[in-house]
């Protein structure tokens, strides 16, 4: 296994490696290497995953304590001399299951390629990165949705507890002597699949009532969540002998989210203060739905009305919540932009109609129903030693690398980089603007009233021309994939350029001078 999962670090740091032109730190990997510490211990707790429990899959989780210790993984830049860095603290994928065991050829922290991946990549733009494992354990066979619900949330609410007993085990060493060199008062949570359920659920829920919604109790009116026996959303109070507080004393607050394909209980959690929020999410989610649908677990119903990053992003730009994000205008925002016009009409895996294009939302519409994480590669032969390695029959792996491409056949080395560019440029922007790090104007626009630009004809076939009312720097013309495909220094007020290789569509010019940037649609026909 060790050989396989280096093959794998080798490759994409190799490709990274050769495709990388640094030019500001967290935006660009202006790193090229990266430490990597293992099996860090933040905090200890109970667990549902004791000795003989029995997962949906029928299988047994043999010699698992009660009681684990819950690790991390620490990446941060080699040579990095910077006293403080912004910390991700980055939530795998999984299910709340573990990785084979769930039925998926994806579910670890340390086996999962795309989660490798990112934490790499995060680090290599100088950010301190802490890969985390949180408690796993539920059971989505159980005879009532409210059970259902019950077992899920349980689970949901562990990996929040443990979230944010990570958050305070940071701010705790910070006093001591700071040796992950972090910022606390930059501390971004990043959610993947599941990841991305706590992110976002973590990012809203302060509130007993939040527990307490209809839809959330029992036949018989009973809370699915006991805030009394579980604790807190922090990790604090409950049973003595089913919640341990970790690292009382400090804060558990953060300050950024983004969400990659998860989702929220309830959009009513969402309210004005919460932290910004960015996400990407496939449109054909099938699990997380993109808008807001019910949440089903191999066709079987867990829990109603559960809202996606369409509606959670939506929301939270009409809140407010993301005041702090300015209005980019770099090619990947622009390519969101696009994606998310071309969705409206369109219906989502829960059959709900798309009319809105909030921003702070890249879709990923890869045609694939049921698609949720295209960023997802994985090795069969790596899927099957981890089956055996749980003592599992080699057919078990089989199964979960044919489940995996289920909704994702056309899984590829290709496809997975594709899509792990596409979040990393499109997040770190909003990252460097929304907590002001250095470079924080990029990709702004400054719209100025006395700076105005006329694009003519419009349609046009052959040329088009650029009348400004002050001096034009640069002209940079996208397409609709967000691609930069024309770029000229006119240092003029009229230019004229050539379109008539270009294929017909839509186009986007960013027009520029000393006082801002203006943006301009046109079509060629």
């Amino acid at each position: 296994m060790k050989k396989i999962t280096l093959n794998f670090l080798f490759i994409f740091t190799l490709l990274f490696a050769t495709n990388t032109i640094a030019q500001t730190r967290y935006l660009d990997p202006v790193f090229p290497s990266v430490d990597t510490t293992n099996n860090i211990v933040y905090g200890v707790n109970y667990t549902v995953m004791v000795p003989g429990y029995v997962l949906p899959t029928g299988a047994v989780i043999p010699g698992v304590g009660a009681i684990p210790s819950l690790n991390f993984q620490f990446f941060e830049p080699t040579g990095d001399t910077e006293p403080e860095r912004p910390l991700i603290l980055y939530l795998h994928t999984g299910t709340f299951a573990p990785i084979i065991r769930n039925g998926n050829p994806t579910g670890s922290k340390d086996y999962d390629f795309a989660t490798q991946v990112f934490c790499n990549q995060y680090a290599a733009r100088g950010y301190a990165v802490a890969n985390l494992e949180y408690r796993l354990g539920w059971n989505p066979y159980l005879p009532t949705e409210p059970e259902r619900a019950a077992s899920l949330m349980k689970a949901a609410y562990r990996g929040i507890q443990d979230v944010k007993s990570a958050i305070r085990f940071f701010r705790m060493t910070y006093e001591n002597g700071n040796p992950y060199k972090i910022d606390t008062s930059r501390i971004i949570i990043c959610g993947q699949g599941t990841g991305g359920w706590i992110a976002t659920c973590l990012n809203s829920v302060d509130k007993v009532s939040e527990l307490q919604l209809p839809k959330f109790l029992d036949g018989n009116g009973i809370p699915l969540i006991d805030t009394a026996v579980l604790g807190d959303w922090d990790g604090f109070g409950g049973v003595d002998t089913l919640n341990i507080p970790n690292h009382p004393g400090y804060s558990s607050e953060h300050d950024m989210v983004l969400n990659m394909g998860g989702a929220i209980g309830d959009i009513s959690w969402l309210e004005a203060g919460d932290k910004p929020i960015a996400a990407v999410h496939g449109n054909l989610d099938a699990v997380a739905v993109y808008s807001t649908g019910n949440l089903s677990v191999s066709g079987v119903n867990v829990v109603s009305a559960i809202s996606g990053s369409h509606d959670v992003v939506k929301k939270a730009n009409m809140l407010g919540n993301n005041n702090s994000i300015p209005n980019l205008y770099d090619p990947y925002t622009l390519a969101a932009k696009h994606a998310s016009a071309g969705l409206v009409g369109s219906m989502d895996f829960g059959g709900t109609t798309i009319n809105e294009t909030p921003d702070n939302l890249f879709p990923f519409n890869t045609g694939n129903p049921g698609e949720g994480s295209p960023w997802d590669f994985w090795d069969s032969a790596t899927v099957v030693y981890l089956a055996t390695a749980q003592g599992l029959p080699d057919s078990v792996g089989t199964q979960a690398h044919l489940s995996g491409l289920q909704t994702n056949p056309n899984m590829s080395l290709t496809k997975s980089y594709a899509y792990i560019d596409s979040t990393l440029n499109f997040f770190c922007p909003r990252i460097v603007n929304a907590l002001m790090l250095p470079g924080n104007t990029v990709g702004v626009i400054n719209d100025n009233d006395d700076f105005s630009v006329t694009i003519y004809p419009n349609p046009a076939k052959d040329f088009i021309s650029f009348n400004s009312s002050t001096n034009i720097n640069t002209i940079t013309v996208y397409d609709m994939n967000g691609k930069a495909v024309r770029n000229y220094n006119p240092n003029r007020f009229t230019f004229t350029i050539n379109v008539s290789d270009l294929p017909n569509g839509v186009y986007y010019a960013e027009i520029s001078n000393t006082n801002g940037i203006k943006s301009e649609k046109f079509i060629i026909e």
